[in-house]
């Protein structure tokens, strides 16, 4: 029988026991992070099914410290007794999701448009207007966000007021537009920024014009991107209360209006708050997982150059 002659030397064994701690060392890290970044996601569900005693409580852990019950789903009409029921609060909900739908993409996908024909510019041509030039005119954009909204809070309702745009879809369209713009031009800019000129050149060579160029080489490189500033769009537009509190009253409300109004005399309904809350975000859970690529595609392109 031959005998083994190479062995690990003591050095092998020590590199390999190091690698595995730093392994194990990083895994922890990652599972204790999403643990922390799921904790609220968890909580907000197991809530839902929660009475009134086990949320003053704290019960965490379903059939362990409490039995679920479906009082918050029921609140909304959406329990399994009450689903094909008719029940004014979930048709309450379904107008004010439809209402957050319609503002929300309508917003983005505006912003997005506008934003990346913008970043577009500032990042192939040479501007001047006074003393400012293309990076005084992209700070300019990104200067918009340090002013707080209830500044603007005054001003929006005079305006709005005059020009008959109360408690309408439009005028939350058009407001998020604004207020998400200078985001995505900055995002856009670094996308178009990464870009190698000399592939619009060559297309110019061949005989497209600029527009044709723009659509036909850029905007397919650069799809990654403008996913990732409408997905971050649509996020900040669904989640947005302030001025939809302020500037609608029944029509146009949306869901973060609905969700803060689960407050009365009585004091907060934990339980249907929670579930309402849920339904309002599981729409923006969907669409990160599908498009989970294009998000990290986006946010990745332009890091290296």
């Amino acid at each position: 029988m031959s005998q083994q002659i190479f062995h690990d030397s003591p050095d092998d064994f020590a590199h390999k026991a190091k690698w595995f701690s730093g392994r194990f060392a990083v895994y922890a890290a990652l599972i204790l992070w999403a643990i922390i970044c799921l904790f609220p996601i968890y909580w907000t569900i197991t809530t839902s099914f929660k009475m009134a005693p086990d949320v003053m409580r704290g019960h965490l852990i379903p059939y362990w410290d409490y039995q679920p019950k479906w009082l918050g789903w029921r609140s909304l009409g959406f329990s399994p007794d009450t689903i094909w029921a008719e029940s004014t609060v979930r048709e309450e909900f379904v107008k004010r999701f439809y209402n957050s739908v319609i503002t929300s993409l309508s917003a983005s996908a505006l912003a997005v448009f506008l934003g990346s024909l913008a970043a577009y510019g500032l990042s192939r041509f040479s501007y001047r207007f006074g003393f400012m030039r293309n990076s005084d005119i992209s700070f300019f954009f990104l200067s918009q966000l340090i002013l707080p909204p209830v500044v603007l809070a005054l001003p929006f309702l005079v305006l709005y007021k005059s020009l008959a745009l109360l408690d309408t879809r439009i005028g939350l369209i058009l407001l998020y537009t604004l207020t998400v713009l200078p985001i995505v031009i900055w995002i856009m800019r670094d996308q178009f920024a990464g870009i190698p000129k000399e592939l619009e050149e060559a297309a110019l060579v061949d005989g497209l014009s600029i527009w044709g160029a723009f659509a036909t080489i850029v905007l397919p490189i650069a799809l990654p991107g403008m996913v990732a500033a409408f997905i971050l769009s649509l996020v900040l537009t669904w989640n947005e209360y302030f001025f939809a509190a302020l500037l609608t009253s029944t029509h146009a409300n949306t869901l973060p209006v609905m969700v803060a109004s689960q407050t009365g005399s009585q004091g907060i309904s934990w339980w249907s708050m929670a579930a309402l809350s849920f339904a309002a975000i599981l729409p923006l859970i969907v669409i990160g997982i599908l498009l989970e690529r294009y998000i990290i595609k986006g946010m990745a392109a332009g890091a290296v150059k």
